[in-house]
């Protein structure tokens, strides 16, 4: 096995794996995410109020920035996977996941400040 072979193996085998322990990671952020939602809802808090609990809060803070890492990771493997099976020629293939990982990066990361501050609607 030539020496690029077995390099892209490799590289193939890490997307592999944090592709899946991303998803792991989401399946239970979603999970906490939802039991929170309707623990809000049921007590009839209105956004204002759980933006009002989660202004400053660190706890809400770190956890939905572990989110976004998680989906900064997993989305952006998922979409070069598409797109090399099905454009294996195609320039985007290279480009568009980059542009998917920043984008997730910079306006979740940007939301979670948005919650934590209180900045929303300024």
């Amino acid at each position: 096995m030539s020496a690029t072979l077995h390099s892209d193996a490799i590289l193939q085998a890490k997307l592999w794996y944090a592709q899946r322990i991303s998803a792991m990671i989401l399946g239970l952020c979603i999970a906490i995410h939802l039991f929170i939602m309707f623990y809000a809802i049921r007590g009839g808090l209105t956004a204002g109020e759980i933006l009002g609990r989660t202004q400053g809060n660190w706890f809400f803070a770190i956890f939905y920035e572990v989110f976004v890492l998680a989906c900064f990771i997993h989305a952006p493997i998922g979409l070069a996977n598409i797109l090399r099976e099905n454009f294996p020629r195609s320039p985007g293939v290279r480009v568009l996941p980059w542009i998917l990982a920043i984008l997730i990066l910079v306006l979740g990361t940007t939301a979670v400040l948005g919650v934590f501050t209180g900045g929303i609607g300024r």
